[in-house]
């Protein structure tokens, strides 16, 4: 990986003097020749957790950033330990983040009473699951398909744009315009009852 040109090893300093010296200086060429002999190392973890090469080399660049403000506020005895430790919680992170926004709350759309109870409650459950579904048809044929991937199928953006040929961006366009436009439809079911 060539992202950054020197490492502590062609200029004969120690991750140790380097630490010091950044923090002294706050230069950051100094904290980018300490994390370029780290490096490697950082994206091959990157790549371990997320599975893709581009968010790996895209996480790589976020934990230098990271760096920046984090160097300064913990001790560290031994830097490369520590930067291990750093991207690997960075890498779950992003992870949780992907489920959180993969997961499915048919309570976005649907307003169920508090408690279910049997017979009027489980009634209403049906009658408003039955409504999303005539709200889904109504969607227009993109906002649909999209939404369809993204919650009743659980793919993360990425898949649904591989899957769709759309766009990330339109993707994520029409998964928030179809999601607000189920809640438009929904309410108004609501209201008519």
């Amino acid at each position: 990986m060539k992202w950054f040109s020197k490492s502590p090893a062609a200029t004969g300093s120690s991750d140790e003097q380097l630490l010091a010296r950044y923090r002294q200086t706050g230069e950051l060429d100094v904290l980018a020749e300490l994390f370029g002999a780290h490096a490697e190392m950082v994206y091959y973890v990157c790549l371990r957790y997320l599975q893709d090469n581009e968010r790996s080399k895209d996480a790589v660049m976020q934990v230098f950033e990271e760096l920046v403000t984090k160097v300064n506020k913990q001790e560290i005895r031994n830097f490369g330990s520590w930067l291990y430790v750093l991207t690997r919680n960075h890498c779950l992170m992003q992870l949780r983040a992907a489920n959180r926004a993969r997961e499915v709350s048919i309570n976005e759309f649907v307003d169920f009473p508090a408690a279910v109870h049997p017979g009027n409650g489980a009634e209403e459950k049906e009658q408003q699951l039955n409504a999303l579904e005539r709200c889904l048809e109504k969607l227009p044929e993109k906002q649909k398909r999209s939404i369809d991937l993204f919650f009743l199928n659980e793919k993360c953006y990425k898949e649904v744009a591989e899957i769709t040929g759309y766009s990330l961006n339109e993707v994520k366009s029409y998964i928030q315009n179809g999601k607000r436009n189920l809640k438009i439809c929904m309410e108004a079911k609501h209201e008519k009852a």
